[in-house]
């Protein structure tokens, strides 16, 4: 049977059979293979015999060869004598170890290297149960109960949980309810008529705290593991963001728009675009910086901007109009819709550089 390739080595090619290719093995061997050729390859040798095959004497062949059979060797030592010999024999050519390995499912290959290392013993049917090593006795039949592999309630809501992150884990979220609570305290306990404004002048840079603790490798202690899963990188990032909004959103508009009004500020819902710009802002400079360090420089320069009106009597009107600057007006809401979508252009164009390690 003619296999049919597609043209330049490239997979996944709609309607054609494909199959690995020397070139695609020898490149995949020395690790010079795109990611994504390297992925489909990975997936392809589950159910290829041959291609798989293929791939294993390209990496042989290679600069790994020597490593791989020295491992090899030391683990059929470990295993003593009669185990290597066994081991031995079962990687010829033809015999039911080495048919097995090149296509089988994964499982079926590790419980055929695992079987190496077992001693042997009686062998008893599913359902049946040896009394005793007597000669002649007679095994007694039990109930076989099936494992059930249903997801349980109990296993998506860990998944969720890990996927939300570490910032909803974490402190922040405390954060966050401390800034409403001393809001509330500065406009109820003290009186502070300009508490509506203190707290819609730092809701835009709490998200990028969130953001901040929620991905990169001094964030979260899984982070070299999940950014090489597929459902890592800015899959992930997003994912979390989309958490740490949820958080802050209703939290923050809601606690702006209990307190009391100041005359000449916008409502509570101002900060939302500035807020939306900044954190898509915090997204596309981490994949330059890191997120991290694109929260810090952004979060500290809004603080910057905003600081001249916080540190000024937060009484008076003048603090509140020069406040609204930043928040009110088309001109201003233009600007912020504008900046979100340039953030989330670049952070398009950028979105590869979340699929590699940060730098330490």
């Amino acid at each position: 049977m003619t296999t049919r390739r597609p043209p330049a080595d490239v997979p996944g090619s709609p309607g054609l059979p494909w199959h690995v290719s020397d070139a695609l093995a020898r490149r995949y061997a020395d690790g010079s293979a795109a990611e994504t050729d390297a992925w489909s390859l990975e997936k392809h040798v589950e159910s290829c015999a041959g291609c798989a095959g293929r791939v294993s004497a390209a990496v042989r062949a290679g600069t790994a060869g020597p490593v791989l059979a020295s491992v090899r060797a030391e683990l059929l030592a470990s295993l003593g004598p009669g185990r290597a010999r066994e081991g031995a024999r079962a990687v010829r050519p033809g015999s039911p170890a080495r048919r097995t390995a090149p296509g089988a499912p994964l499982g079926r290959r590790i419980a055929a290297v695992a079987s190496l290392g077992r001693r042997p013993g009686p062998t008893t049917s599913p359902g049946l149960r040896p009394e005793s090593a007597t000669p002649g006795a007679r095994p007694t039949r039990v109930a076989h109960t099936p494992t059930p592999h249903a997801p349980t309630p109990f296993g998506r809501w860990a998944r969720l949980w890990w996927a939300v992150g570490p910032a909803l884990r974490g402190s922040w979220v405390v954060a966050v309810m401390l800034v409403v609570g001393g809001a509330y305290g500065l406009a109820y306990g003290a009186g502070v008529q300009g508490a509506r404004s203190l707290l819609l002048a730092l809701s835009p840079v709490l998200p990028l705290a969130g953001v901040a603790v929620s991905y990169g490798r001094h964030a979260d202690p899984l982070y070299e593991i999940t950014a090489a899963t597929p459902s890592g990188g800015l899959r992930l990032l997003l994912t979390r963001t989309a958490a740490v909004l949820a958080v802050c959103v209703p939290l923050l508009t809601a606690g702006g728009a209990l307190l009391p009004p100041v005359a000449g500020f916008p409502g509570a819902a101002a900060w939302l675009l500035p807020g939306l710009a900044l954190t898509l802002a915090t997204l596309a400079l981490g994949s330059f910086v890191g997120c991290r360090a694109a929260a810090a420089t952004l979060g500290g320069g809004w603080l910057l901007a905003v600081t001249g009106p916080l540190l000024g009597p937060v009484d008076t009107a003048a603090s509140a109009t020069a406040l609204a600057l930043y928040f009110s007006g088309p001109a201003a809401q233009g600007g912020w819709a504008a900046a979100a979508l340039a953030c989330a252009a670049l952070l398009v164009l950028r979105r590869r550089s979340f699929d590699h390690l940060e730098s330490r």
